[in-house]
């Protein structure tokens, strides 16, 4: 199925919004938001085209990543959930299934604890967001970019054809600025909200946590943080995955967002 790239005025900030949509009727009339983590969303993937197969799914480029505009007031994690908040209000949406990646993830978290009344479920892919003591964490801002990818991807063949793929200069400067933007996100403390953890209880949709098993940057043990504090959250591990599932496992991550989608859309939607 194509999918469209549109740049959108959504809350106040022009943003690019990628669209897919499946050739038939979709499996439920609820869509997907999918918010993507500190490398941007400048490519559609497969692990996108996956899901655009059974469901609407939107991909929109956060504010102060890539071909988005870079607002004023933006300066913490709390600004882009509020203002996802705001988008969702502009869109009229009813219900839809929220999914955040790494600090997506982050993002979705903290926009579900300030009001997840529009959201039908819940899937964290590798969120920052939540500091565990002790844990060990990767610093993606020590390393150069190969050594930041290699850290982020077990197959380490894998990453090496990753690093293959040509990057032209537009793609350079767009990772330039998400890397800017990002710092400005997450620099202090360091990937984490001290305050977001004792409110994770807020969460009152059915949440699905999904990680890699060798993540470097947010190990297993934050997934656990997470399971622990969002009420009835369940963890899938999956094994032989760095901190990228939907790039590294495309197919397994597709595959347990659709059947959690599918398992808790609202009663009388297509099937």
């Amino acid at each position: 199925m194509a999918h469209i790239e549109t740049m959108e005025q959504l809350a106040g900030v022009r943003i690019k919004l990628m669209r897919g949509t499946p050739d038939q009727q979709p499996a439920s009339s609820e869509p997907l938001l999918f918010l993507h983590g500190a490398g941007g969303a400048s490519i559609w993937l497969p692990f996108m085209e996956q899901l655009a197969g059974r469901f609407e799914l939107l991909v929109p480029e956060h504010p102060g990543f890539g071909d988005s505009e870079t607002p004023d007031w933006l300066s913490r994690v709390d600004d882009l959930a509020y203002y996802y908040l705001n988008v969702l209000e502009q869109w009229g949406i009813p219900r839809l299934h929220l999914i955040g990646h790494s600090l997506g993830g982050w993002t979705a978290a903290a926009l579900a604890v300030k009001d997840c009344s529009r959201l039908a479920s819940l899937t964290l892919i590798s969120a920052g967001g939540v500091h565990v003591r002790g844990v060990r964490r990767m610093d993606n801002f020590l390393g150069n970019p190969e050594e930041n990818l290699r850290g982020l991807v077990h197959d380490q063949k894998f990453a090496s054809r990753l690093l293959a793929i040509p990057v032209s200069a537009e793609e350079r400067e767009r990772q330039l600025k998400n890397r800017f933007t990002t710092a400005k996100l997450v620099w202090q403390p360091r990937s984490y909200d001290p305050h977001l953890p004792k409110w994770l209880h807020r969460i009152k949709v059915p949440t699905q946590l999904i990680w890699g098993e060798h993540d470097q940057l947010f190990p297993p043990r934050i997934g656990e943080e997470y399971e622990n504090r969002i009420p009835g959250a369940c963890l899938h591990l999956l094994p032989a995955c760095g901190h990228l599932p939907p790039i590294e496992k495309p197919q397994e991550t597709a595959d347990l967002i659709t059947e959690f989608a599918l398992g808790n859309r609202q009663q009388g939607a297509p099937s």
